[in-house]
């Protein structure tokens, strides 16, 4: 299980998380910009890594349960 968390803008995808890569990720110049000041920010990156326990796997086991 996965979380991502993206950014658009105007239909482009500036910046993402993603819980397996563990920090944010630039994709242009501006996300570029939010992600390195995001990744310096020790709190802020720890809650976005718990973000997958409380969105992915609490909820997992009844979306499957529900099938």
């Amino acid at each position: 299980i996965e979380y991502i968390r993206s950014y658009y803008y105007n239909k482009l995808e500036y910046t993402r998380f993603s819980s397996s890569v563990g920090k944010f990720v630039g994709f242009t110049e501006y996300g570029v910009r939010n992600a390195e000041y995001w990744n310096k920010d020790a709190s802020y990156l720890s809650a976005m890594k718990a973000a997958k326990e409380v969105y992915c796997l609490n909820h997992v086991q009844s979306k499957y349960d529900n099938v």
